[in-house]
């Protein structure tokens, strides 16, 4: 026990000292060039430095903590899914986050009511009602993690079917809908992340507090039953957990795939699969990665940029495609 915690914050330490290496290349680096003096009168607001402060400040910051935030926020949703269903190609959108956010956005563009703060409130909760419907849906039946796939498949379709009537009616409707589908974090302001940043790090809390029942449940239904945890009760808390950290990060990232289904494998093969050390560790390594994407999107093709959504596909899609490969391998040798 002693050398496991042992390894686990070492591992910790480790990924946090990266993460602050980020933060601050991040911070530092931009269209924008600054000298060290720029940089720092900037960061510390000094009279001289108006400029480089504004941009730090209103531009930079928010974009960096929003980039840790969905890093994070995704990574945990996507590390209980594969948990409590079994599936390890499940991500947020398995329980409906994408399309519930998706389709109350653009329903909201369809009808007119665009405003700044209203179409992160639409995409939180179309995501979250959404999930709650699945799981509603998944417990009336039997609870098992194979009805809650089957009924985030189904919602999905009828909501994405939603999506693309809408968008059909309406072509203007599309063109906006289709910057938030990609994913993105030019336009984050500070106070926009105040609410998801509370939801994420409760959720985080309440799974690291619960994280042996949880993991227990990997176990299977039957096991876990027997070790005295409410199968049941417990799936259902760990998918609200998951819903509601990922309809937390849609509400102002957008629909950024594959960081749920990506960091949870990378760490399960680097770490192990003990759900403990997961948490932790997956959430410093999602915030590292989804920074460090967003970060490659503004300064590869510089001034312009590439959306943090579009870079994380082209991380996510071979992965997925090799993870695909090697289950079919693991078939074939059975």
């Amino acid at each position: 026990m002693k050398k496991w915690l042992q390894k686990t914050s070492a591992a910790v330490l480790l990924l946090a000292l990266i993460l602050v290496g980020t933060v601050l290349l991040a911070v530092r680096l931009g269209s924008v060039e600054m000298s060290s003096a720029a940089f720092l009168g900037g960061l510390l607001r000094r009279p001289g430095y108006e400029t480089f402060t504004l941009i730090l400040y209103q531009l930079r910051l928010p974009r960096v903590l929003g980039a840790i935030l969905a890093g994070a926020g995704l990574s945990l949703s996507g590390l209980l899914l594969q948990n409590v269903t079994g599936n390890d190609l499940a991500g947020p959108n398995i329980i409906g986050v994408n399309a519930g956010a998706g389709f109350a956005v653009i329903l909201l563009l369809f009808t007119g009511s665009v405003g700044v703060y209203w179409t992160p409130v639409a995409a939180f909760f179309g995501a979250f009602l959404t999930t709650l419907l699945i799981l509603y849906t998944a417990v009336k039946v039997n609870g098992s993690k194979t009805t809650v796939i089957l009924a985030g498949i189904a919602v999905t379709a009828v909501l994405n079917a939603g999506i693309s009537f809408l968008s059909m009616l309406d072509s203007d409707v599309l063109v906006t809908y289709n910057h938030f589908s990609i994913g993105g974090l030019t336009a984050v302001r500070m106070e926009q992340l105040i609410v998801p940043g509370v939801i994420i790090g409760a959720s985080l809390s309440a799974a690291m507090l619960f994280g042996k029942r949880i993991n227990v449940l990997c176990l299977g239904d039957a096991l876990a039953a027997s070790l005295g945890v409410n199968v049941g009760r417990m799936r259902l808390f760990a998918l609200v957990l998951a819903s509601a950290s990922a309809a937390a990060v849609v509400s102002f990232a957008g629909l950024l795939g594959f960081v749920g289904l990506v960091v949870p494998h990378i760490c399960r093969r680097v770490w192990g699969g003990e759900f403990g050390r997961l948490l932790p560790l997956t959430a410093l390594f999602g915030a590292i990665l989804v920074l460090s994407a967003d970060l490659a999107g503004r300064l590869l093709f510089a001034p312009s940029e590439i959306p943090v959504g579009i870079v994380m596909a082209l991380i996510g899609g071979p992965f997925f495609f090799s993870l695909l490969l090697r289950r079919k391998q693991a078939y074939d040798e059975i």
